[in-house]
């Protein structure tokens, strides 16, 4: 069933997301509680604002990149790049440079979708979709043992090194990230483009590609609404944790320790359900299944606002965005050329996941600007809503997916 290759790929790629994780947990909840000690987390929405923006621009590099350089050198380059810079915000940091916590807040949230990304670009290149199937589940599960040990480590070291230093650990994961990723290309071979597709001919972030596939319209409609759900409970969460931890260093091991059982949870998941949802369960019902347990967590959140509820709602959101929900829709590329895996999954799910989160912190700006003060309450009723909206989404484009593949045959091919 895995030829000898592809395991050697599929423990390289799944190693280097590993450590991309556990550097990323630093820099999260770093990130956030430095944010929070500059600017207050009523200015957490401007901050997301800020990161469509610098998408755009990271993204147009990756694709030029990408068609220059092909899909391994791309990988190495945008990994150290994001080391370099983030040791050069960490040495702002140290200087009193206060900005540097918006700098490092928004690339944050930028420099980890494009990488992660890349690997389920590669994975979703060189699996069948059985393949798929029953090594997705594990490969996150993986992936996720990366986020526990950093959240684990975050809550640990916080309070004796303080939070600034604490973003060295981020800029160093990125070096065996870069390593392993290049790796996982070389057993695994790198997937080569179309002819028609060969050095960006179609665009080199893949635009194009993507809006002339009402498919992959789709998709991206539906990580708008999940995305909209993440925000505002992210929002509520931050909100509550500042109230309730004053103190920066101790709210960053909170974070840490939040971060951290999420990375766990995450990975039982994923080593568990996964892959006996993806084996046993039908796709469709899946992805229905899913958005009714984030209705249900934010209406309990709303009834009932307190720090403990909002860390299980934001959680709960996290733990299944990062293994079912993300293993059954990375299903949805498979058929696909290589400029819908490699470019316009970049646009859909780095730009897309980024562009709703800001887009909504925007409006909640934009309201706060209006109203004054949003009642906390009003975070988790939007969450209410916007999962309502997901639901008839994921309902059509599993639909488009069943007639894809029936009419490409592709379902066994990788």
């Amino acid at each position: 069933m895995f030829p000898r290759r592809l395991i050697y790929a599929a423990i390289s790629i799944s190693a280097a997301a590993s450590f991309v994780l556990f550097g990323y947990e630093f820099i999260r909840s770093v990130s956030s509680s430095l944010f929070i000690d500059a600017y207050g987390a009523e200015n957490l929405p401007r901050g997301m604002v800020a990161v469509p923006p610098s998408m755009l621009v990271m993204l147009y590099c990756y694709g030029r990149l990408l068609s220059w350089q092909g899909a391994t050198r791309a990988l190495a380059i945008t990994s150290l790049f994001s080391g370099i810079l983030i040791l050069g915000c960490y040495a702002a940091l140290v200087r009193g440079m206060h900005f540097a916590a918006v700098i490092i807040y928004v690339f944050r949230e930028a420099y980890i979708v494009i990488v992660i990304e890349q690997f389920w670009s590669f994975v979703n290149s060189v699996l069948t979709t059985e393949q798929a199937k029953r090594i997705n589940g594990p490969f996150c599960a993986v992936a996720s043992m990366g986020s526990f040990f950093g959240g684990r480590s975050v809550s640990l070291l916080a309070t004796e090194l303080g939070s600034e230093p604490l973003l060295l650990f981020t800029a160093a994961s990125l070096v065996p990230t870069a390593v392993l990723g290049v790796l996982a290309y070389k057993f695994g071979g790198e997937p080569e483009p179309s002819e028609e597709e060969a050095g960006g001919r179609l665009g080199h972030i893949g635009v194009k590609v993507l809006f002339r596939s009402r498919y992959l319209i789709f998709i991206g409609a539906l990580i708008l609404s999940t995305q909209v759900v993440s925000t505002v409970l992210d929002l509520r969460f931050n909100g509550l944790a500042e109230s309730e931890i004053p103190d920066k260093d101790m709210r960053t091991a909170f974070f840490g320790g939040v971060y951290g059982n999420l990375g766990l949870a995450a990975g039982i998941l994923q080593l568990v359900v996964v892959p006996l949802a993806l084996r046993f369960v039908a796709l469709r019902y899946i992805h229905l299944g899913i958005p009714v347990v984030h209705f249900v967590s934010s209406y309990i959140l709303t009834v009932s606002p307190s720090l403990r509820n909002g860390t299980a709602a934001y959680t709960i959101f996290k733990a299944l965005d990062y293994s079912l929900f993300r293993a059954a829709k990375e299903l949805f590329y498979m058929p696909l050329s290589y400029d819908s895996r490699y470019r316009a999954k970049q646009i859909i799910d780095s730009f897309g996941y980024r562009f709703s989160k800001g887009g909504s912190a925007g409006v909640i700006e934009l309201v706060r600007f209006g109203v004054g003060t949003i009642a906390g309450a009003a975070f988790s009723i939007t969450a209410m809503v916007a999962a309502l909206v997901w639901t008839p989404i994921a309902f059509g484009l599993t639909r488009m997916y069943q007639r894809l593949v029936g009419e490409t045959g592709t379902e066994d091919q990788g």
